[in-house]
This record gives C-alpha cells, sequence and structure tokens, in this order.
C-alpha cells in the first residue's frame, strides 16, 4: 500500500475545545450539541465526519463515473452521522443520501454501490459502523 497523502489535526479540550489542521486551513471551535447539553456555539465529531464521508462519497462515486465511463452529469451526497449509546461506550450511525443527474435508477444504484467499495470512509467504517445509503438518480 502506498499512502498518497497524509495530514494531522490538534484538538484541545475535546468536544468543547478547538481544532486545526496542521496546514491552518481547517481551524474550527468544538461544542456539545444542544441535545446533548451543550451550548452548540461550534461544530462536533459527528457534523466534521458526516462532511468528510459524504465528500469524500461523492468522489469515489465521481472516480468510478470516469473510469468505468459512466455519463454521470452530477450528483449531491448527504450525510448524516448520529451518536448512539452502546452498551457501556458510545457508537456511530451513519446514513448517506445519494442523488445523481443523468443516470437510470438502476445504473444511479451500480454507481453507488461501486463507489462505496471504493470509498476510504466507506473501507473505514465497513463492519465497524452500520451504513444506510439511499440513492434516488433525477
Amino acid at each position: 500500500m502506498t499512502t498518497l497523502y497524509t495530514t494531522r489535526a490538534t484538538v484541545v479540550g475535546g468536544r468543547e475545545g478547538h481544532v486545526r489542521s496542521e496546514d491552518g486551513l481547517l481551524d474550527v471551535q468544538l461544542s456539545m450539541p444542544k441535545s446533548l447539553g451543550g451550548k452548540e456555539t461550534g461544530t462536533n465529531p459527528e457534523q466534521l465526519f458526516a462532511a468528510g464521508y459524504a465528500a469524500c462519497f461523492q468522489s469515489a462515486m465521481g472516480h468510478v463515473a470516469r473510469t468505468q465511463k459512466i455519463p454521470l452529469t452530477g450528483s449531491t451526497v448527504t450525510g448524516q452521522v448520529g451518536l448512539a449509546s452502546a452498551g457501556a461506550g458510545f457508537a456511530l450511525e451513519v446514513a448517506l443520501e445519494v442523488e445523481t443527474q443523468g443516470l437510470s435508477q438502476a445504473e444511479a444504484e451500480a454507481l453507488v454501490a461501486t463507489a462505496h467499495q471504493v470509498c476510504p470512509y466507506s473501507n473505514a467504517t465497513r463492519g465497524n459502523v452500520d451504513v444506510a445509503i439511499s440513492v434516488k438518480a433525477a
């Protein structure tokens, strides 16, 4: 395996702290969501994970479409991440809502299934986190 890219981000203060990437492009305040008793004055790890997974998955779709010459003319991916209690600890729940343009429903579903095998987030979560994917062709 060849590493293509590496980055670092440092958090001080946990869920009520601050995160900054080594290049400074990510520099945000963290806070607990109101539903968990927080003030919600910043983002949270679940929002960051939802954004990262959705962006990565959409890129995986584009990669598959290009390499397989699939006529994808556009797409959106919405990531939803839930924090759940799991015994003495916690777990994540993930849902991806995918909409495609330029494909039939069957073509969109096939593209998304292949992207799910290619996406690094999908590979990292497989077997550890339940990921529900819905697909809508337009």
